[in-house]
């Protein structure tokens, strides 16, 4: 998980694009490190191994698709997910998580969700289940991919340039930034859970 540098640099433009594609909306791409991969890949770029400009638009598109492609799967789909049985490469819970999520917070859960490890894969799926309209789906994508994106991007790109061997730190700024990614999920979920308790504890 941490040879995050070399796997970028072997596998390059086309390997980043695929990974925040496959993350944004594909179901079987829960698992994979979008925030390390993208804070990873700005830092690259402030080494000159990639170009940040290209970098930024290249994964922003990528995002928007991806989510896109999740938005029009979970149109097509609808109902037959939640039926789906768990397997390798699916699991039930985290379709049923992210559609409490986007029942919360609607639109912004788009946004949200671009923060949250495996919630922001299957958000845009159950924004097409939801059958929400299209328009009001794009702008927060946009919104949400932008933010992802760019902030991430340039985090990597600005330490890479302000911090001196700043490559020797890479794999505990990693780690934060799983941490950290992970934190705002846990917390929801877990007042969730507290709230749904104490309901059933009431008489």
């Amino acid at each position: 998980m941490f040879n995050l540098v070399a796997l970028i640099k072997t596998f390059g433009y086309l390997g980043l694009f695929g990974i925040i594609f496959a993350e944004s909306g594909l179901f079987f791409g829960f698992f994979l490190p979008g925030d390390s991969v993208i804070f990873t890949a700005g830092f690259l770029a402030s080494q000159n191994y990639l170009n940040i400009y290209f970098l930024l638009v290249l994964l922003f598109v990528a995002a928007v698709l991806g989510d896109n492609v999740g938005y029009w799967f979970g149109a097509k789909v609808g109902p037959m997910i939640f039926k789906r049985e768990d397997s390798r490469f699916f699991k039930k819970q985290y379709v049923e998580e992210a559609h409490q999520f986007f029942e919360k917070y609607g639109g912004k859960s788009l946004i949200l969700a671009r923060f949250i490890p495996a919630v922001r894969t299957f958000v845009p799926i159950v924004a097409g289940v939801a059958k929400m309209n299209y328009k009001k789906f794009f702008f927060f994508n946009i919104i949400g991919g932008l933010l992802w994106i760019v902030g991430l991007g340039l985090a990597g790109f600005y330490l890479g340039r302000v911090i001196p061997d700043v490559d020797r730190y890479i794999i505990p700024i990693v780690l934060l930034i799983i941490i950290l990614s992970i934190l705002p999920g846990v917390g929801h979920f877990t007042g969730t859970y507290i709230v749904k308790k104490r309901r059933k504890a009431q008489p």
